[in-house]
């Protein structure tokens, strides 16, 4: 049998690929998020408690941790997808990703929150135990707009509005389906309330304005360009 040898990259290669793909270490942007967000979780004490009526007609269905920790992969593969396909979809997605997180965080010093959802859990099995861990490292705190939903929904949007990906149908219902299961987790295994998830579909709906729709109001540099040969050409 013929053995297959892994093609191994010179240190030029290295260098030309770790160029290309530089505007990956804008994802460090995380790390500082995350900074942020533990002196929000040690310091911010709860004033104002997300409840609704709703909170009581939606079950704890333990089995939705596993959604809920695929947020993790779901973001790390829009980020990586879009770094290789489309450079600009990627810088969208920075923005919007970061910029909301940053904002939520602003909100949580500004109107501290928290909710009291959480049911006692004394089943032992692998979600019950999972489950258990979230609610022992994870504060009932700082909830509302949920960064949870946030993410899913900036990921999604990023994703749909890169032109390789629209193209590619069931792609795009995976991504959705990923989106809206991530996002209900979050009140199914009680982490959140139902107002948390609205009010981050409104900060999300205000970012894709700003990152997608206000760009195209604004005249491109080709209208302009046109405008000042024109003018130009009157003299």
């Amino acid at each position: 049998m013929k053995k297959f040898k892994t093609p191994k990259l010179n240190k030029h290669e290295v260098k030309a690929l770790l160029w290309k793909y530089k505007h990956l270490s804008l994802v460090s942007l995380y790390g500082f998020a995350q900074i942020w967000f533990q002196y929000c979780e040690r310091t911010v004490r709860p004033k104002y408690f997300m409840y609704s009526m709703l909170d009581n007609y939606i079950p704890f269905i333990k089995y939705f941790v596993v959604p809920y920790l695929f947020w993790f992969i779901y973001m790390g593969l829009g980020f990586l997808y879009l770094a290789v396909v489309s450079k600009k979809d990627f810088y969208r997605l920075c923005i919007y990703m970061f910029g909301g997180m940053y904002l939520c965080y602003v909100l949580y010093l500004l109107f501290p929150n928290g909710q009291n959802l959480r049911p006692i859990i004394t089943d032992n099995d692998i979600f019950s135990r999972i489950i258990k861990h979230i609610y022992a490292t994870d504060t009932p705190t700082n909830v509302a707009p949920s960064i949870h939903v946030f993410n899913s929904i900036a990921v999604h949007v990023s994703l749909v509005n890169c032109p390789q990906f629209r193209e590619k149908r069931w792609m795009k219902l995976a991504s959705f389906i990923c989106m809206t299961t991530i996002s209900a987790s979050t009140v199914l295994i009680k982490q959140h309330s139902i107002k948390d998830v609205m009010w981050s579909i409104l900060l999300a709906m205000a970012f894709y304005v700003a990152i997608y729709q206000v760009p195209k109001w604004l005249p491109s540099k080709n209208e302009v360009s046109i405008n000042i040969k024109g003018v130009s050409s009157m003299k």
